[in-house]
């Protein structure tokens, strides 16, 4: 904790400096300064804004009072054993205020003072000197030690006044003195074997100290010759981390004495340092120089070495010489990386150039060992640009993307020019971080969601999902369904999504009789800023569910039993009466089947389990009882799961003829049964009127396409008199017909309607005349089975009514229309027809029903006037639909007039 505060008074307060000087050995209570004063504080809030010492910078040797600020010699300073020789010692104290925060730094100088005297190793030192030895030689002494340092260190040497010697002092390289004793008059020892002398040494300091030692001078007997070296000076070079043992130099002193006299023993000079004396080592008898310790070029590049050579005779006289080793550098050392700042995450928009880190780099070998090349190792998006002299920041070079990359590890390679070359690397972590530059993406442009209809409110039906790339707030995605409105309402009332996960739910029942599918579009969008969004559309498509009982249309009767008549004289096959009803739902779920639940024990009746037929298995047993009913419960039931199904009764009574059950049996049960055949001939009706539009449009484009086939000779599609069959005639006149259609396979059937309400036969006609004879009193429409499948077909499609006539397109869909292979006499009829002035008359009225309802390419309507005048019967008197024989009496409305179908037979 307290360091904490310690850089958050570095970084947030107000940093200033003092600076004190103390001189050592100080007593214990010396004033050294008032902080306080001196800064300028006021000694009255010094208590209040907690004035103290940062713990880690105390020391023992002074303390601050914190009431007063006074800063004082707590204990005595010794200098030598602080800062050893070093020129400057310094003691550092940091104190600070709270409220506000301001750290000062102090800085207190130990003064030195002149409180050792040079001191020399013995006390006694003893010089042999031949009494031989000429005016001039020299003689090296041991030099005096002073702890001291600058003005008060060791200043000079001093020696007692005498006759025969004087000192000649000396300063090393290294600042260090030293004193070499000079003859200046011959010895004679027989006058005088041995001179004593006070050797002084003397340092700077005010007054100055002083240091003796007794200085022995023996003369010795003569020995006439000294040895010689080769040249006083010798300079070698000397690769720095020599091994231990590497030669230096082989030193050569000669001398012309000879037996003791002339024996030489080498050694190094007094003088010379210690250090010099642990890395280097002198054979005495040879005079080889070798190395004995770690040689650093880093250390010291130069070393002098002082040798002297002496003989072993009496009253020797050494020889001196020096030896400057000149230590080469080796590239022994890598360079070095500092990094000095380095930013934890850079953001991915940063402009090129962004400082990500500050570096240093260093190298402690000399020339090209230390001239360095700095370089980013690999492709990263970053580069070094140099500063100043060793110094480089790292900036980035290009476009960050934290998706393709959230961080990097970047590398910095410091390698210098030595041989050889040795390199240093180091490695920062650093983080992209994020910006919102993605939109969240949906996994699907288009949603498919498949709800089966009659679901529960609230129940789950699909998850949509968005992935954003993006991190943190910047990748939080909420969904919301986009405005719209679904069958005049708002499609909030239908779905709902949950923000958070995407999860739709239904907020509704769904009904398929109502709304098959619709189709909305949902949001996704995240939290960051600015905010990023995306949309996909989802399509809900309802399944239909078999939730609805087939309704049964016809036969209708009173209390929901109908009443039909059967003909005594019926034989097996008659036709009672059919079964129509519809189903809501689609599909299988709306695909019915007809059968006998209850009455028909005996076999008589039998029904057709697809069109819904009722006819007699059987002809009427003569001893049955004609006032005995046949109570009839037929089924009808759907193909879902699990089927639904509806009940009809039906009473079927015996008659002698049709015309006593159509007249006296049911009149009664008439108009109910005229209301329900209205309501599906209505839907007939509607449905027709549908289809025939489309299908009129479908009928022009074909027109149009037919008649730029020029090699299409057999049939014209004209939108005049091209029906609904055009398709058929357009789409299969190339290809070649095996079925021909020939007169006998046209029945004209005539569906006479009793305008009195009476009954009504199908009387079968035979035509005669040509294919295309005129009928003056009677309307025609030719159709083939495929064209009254095609018919079913249409009014089943959208109004799921099933019926004999409307299940016929399962059986015959496929069935050829008999357009292809008519005879060439209906071509030249047509021809002809088309050359006369009355041929618009006769196409006239050709009817659009006529067109929809898919008759024959050769429909034609000839003008009918009924004979009394009146107005035309609509088109429904000259609709039929195959199998609707029991239609009421009162659908056959006052004013309709006589109508024919033409039955093709199919063939084989």
């Amino acid at each position: 904790m307290i360091v904490l505060l310690i850089v958050l008074c570095i970084t947030d307060g107000a940093l200033s400096q003092i600076r004190y000087s103390v001189p050592e050995e100080a007593d214990h209570g010396t004033l050294v300064g008032n902080i306080a004063e001196d800064l300028g504080l006021d000694l009255t809030k010094l208590a209040s804004r907690r004035f103290q010492v940062v713990p880690n910078s105390r020391t023992p040797y002074l303390e601050v009072n914190l009431e007063n600020g006074v800063l004082f010699v707590n204990e005595k300073i010794d200098r030598e054993h602080i800062c050893k020789q070093s020129a400057n010692c310094q003691l550092n104290i940091e104190v600070f205020l709270e409220n506000p925060l301001e750290l000062f730094r102090v800085e207190i100088e130990v003064v030195d003072i002149n409180d050792n005297p040079p001191s020399f190793p013995e006390t006694d030192i003893t010089v042999e000197i031949s009494e031989s030895a000429t005016p001039g030689t020299r003689f090296p002494l041991e030099s005096a030690f002073d702890p001291d340092v600058g003005s008060n260190a060791l200043r000079t040497y001093d020696i007692t006044t005498n006759n025969y010697f004087y000192l000649d002092v000396q300063t090393q390289t290294d600042g260090n003195k030293f004193a070499e004793l000079v003859l200046e008059k011959p010895l004679d020892r027989e006058q005088q074997a041995a001179h004593r002398y006070v050797l002084t040494a003397v340092d700077g300091g005010q007054p100055p100290r002083t240091g003796t030692a007794l200085l022995v001078v023996k003369v010795l007997d003569s020995n006439d010759n000294v040895p010689v070296f080769d040249q006083p000076v010798y300079t070698v070079s000397l690769s720095e981390n020599a091994p231990v043992g590497t030669l230096v130099i082989q030193l050569n002193a000669t001398d012309m004495d000879e037996g003791l006299n002339g024996e030489i023993v080498y050694s190094f000079s007094n003088h010379i340092s210690s250090h010099v004396k642990d890395l280097f080592s002198i054979d005495p008898r040879t005079g080889r120089i070798e190395v004995r310790g770690e040689v650093d070029f880093e250390e010291s590049s130069l070393y002098q070495i002082f040798v002297q050579a002496k003989d072993m005779g009496p009253n020797a006289v050494p020889a001196h010489c020096k030896v400057l080793v000149k230590v080469t550098d080796l590239n022994d050392n890598a360079p070095e990386i500092t990094f000095s700042t380095v930013t934890e995450s850079v953001s991915e928009k940063a402009a090129p150039g962004t400082v990500i880190a500050l570096l240093s780099v260093t190298d402690r070998d000399a020339e090209e060992n230390g001239q360095i090349h700095v370089e980013i190792l690999g492709d990263v998006p970053f580069k070094l640009k140099s500063s100043f002299r060793n110094y480089f920041t790292i900036v980035t070079d290009g476009a960050l993307n934290r998706e393709q990359a959230d961080s990097y590890s970047v590398t910095v390679v410091a390698r210098d020019k030595g041989t050889p070359s040795l390199a240093t690397s180091k490695s920062i972590r650093v983080q992209v971080s994020d910006e919102n530059d993605n939109s969240p993406t949906f996994t699907q442009s288009i949603y498919d969601v498949y709800v089966t209809e009659n679901n529960v409110p609230g129940a789950y039906i699909h998850a949509v999902t968005a992935l954003d790339p993006d991190i943190g707030q910047n990748a939080l995605i909420s969904y919301s369904i986009l405005e719209c409105d679904i069958q005049g309402m708002s499609v909030k009332t239908y779905v709902s999504i949950n923000e958070e996960t995407g999860y739709l739910y239904a907020l509704r029942s769904f009904d398929y009789e109502q709304l098959k599918d619709f189709t909305f579009m949902v949001q996704a969008k995240d939290a960051g800023t600015p905010e990023l969004s995306s949309n996909a559309t989802v399509k809900v498509i309802i399944v239909d569910q078999n939730d609805n009982a087939p309704l049964v249309l016809a036969p209708l009767g009173k209390n929901g039993t109908a009443k039909e008549p059967l003909p005594r004289s019926a034989e097996p096959g008659y036709l009672v009466t059919r079964i129509v009803a519809m189903d809501a739902d689609d599909g299988e779920n709306a695909r019915l089947s007809y059968s006998i639940q209850r009455g028909n024990e005996n076999g008589m009746f039998r029904m057709d389990w697809r069109t819904g037929e009722l006819r007699t298995a059987r002809r009427v047993s003569a001893k049955r009882d004609p006032h005995q009913l046949y109570d009839l419960l037929i089924e009808v039931r759907d193909h879902g799961q699990p089927p639904l199904s509806s009940s009809a009764s039906v009473m079927v009574m015996l008659v002698d003829s049709m015309a006593d059950g159509r007249g006296g049996g049911d009149r009664g049960g008439t108009a109910k049964a005229k209301d329900g055949t209205l309501d599906l001939t209505l839907i007939l009706i509607i449905a027709l009127g549908s289809v025939s539009f489309i299908f009129l449009l479908v009928m022009i484009v074909l027109a149009v396409r037919c008649q730029k086939d020029k090699k299409l000779n057999i049939y014209t599609c004209l939108t005049s008199d091209c029906c609904l069959g055009c398709t058929s005639c357009c789409s299969r006149h190339g290809r070649a017909r095996k079925k021909k259609l020939s007169k006998s396979d046209i029945m004209l059937v005539q569906s006479a309607v009793n305008v009195s309400g009476a009954g009504t036969a199908q009387v079968p006609v035979e035509e005669s005349g040509t294919f295309g004879s005129h009928h003056q009193n009677q309307n025609y429409c030719y159709q083939t089975k495929h064209q009254r499948a095609e018919l079913s077909y249409l009014v089943d499609r959208p109004r799921r009514v099933n019926s004999s006539a409307f299940q016929e397109a399962d059986l015959v869909s496929s069935k050829d229309s008999g357009h292809g292979d008519s005879e060439q006499g209906d071509s030249d009829h047509d021809a002809t027809n088309r050359g006369h002035s009355s041929g618009a008359d006769l196409f006239s009225n050709c009817t659009e029903e006529c067109k929809a309802l898919g008759h024959s390419d050769r429909c034609w309507m000839p003008s009918f006037v009924p004979s009394d005048g009146r107005q035309g019967p609509d088109y429904r008197s000259n609709l039929h639909v195959p199998g609707m024989d029991s239609v009421p009496d009162t659908e056959r409305g006052k004013g309709f007039a006589s109508s024919f179908r033409v039955d093709i037979p199919e063939t084989a």
